[in-house]
């Protein structure tokens, strides 16, 4: 026999579902990519670069390259700017810490050419 389940409780095994897990589907179209310049010579201005250059960074390279270790809090920054900077969390494992994972932060090259595109009609 099996237990009796109430209506706040959830089933035992999670429902299957089509999709991607944790994904809404929107049927708006998503909004016109228009981020705002960090100010020059920021921390802000600096990664910014390092990414239209094409680059992606983790953040020892980022410290390497600037002496600052606040990649992620730039990278916070430039979102709400309107930068879609990805993540990608890659394995970064130590003596200490086998199961080590670390961000690596980059832009993707349509964003880029977008943003240099408009920087030029301006």
């Amino acid at each position: 026999m099996k237990p009796h389940r109430t209506k706040s409780q959830a089933p035992a095994t999670p429902a299957k579902t089509s999709g991607a897990q944790g994904e809404q589907l929107s049927f708006l179209p998503p909004p016109p990519f228009s981020p705002i310049w960090p100010t020059k010579g920021t921390l802000a201005d600096r990664a910014l670069g390092f990414f239209m250059d094409g680059l992606s960074l983790n953040h020892p390279e980022f410290e390497g390259r600037t002496q600052s270790w606040r990649l992620g809090a730039v990278v916070f920054y430039l979102r709400t700017l309107g930068w879609p900077i990805e993540t990608v969390e890659i394995p970064a494992p130590t003596a200490e810490n086998p199961h080590r994972i670390i961000a690596r932060y980059h832009l993707a090259p349509q964003y880029t050419a977008q943003a240099l595109a408009q920087l030029g009609a301006a």
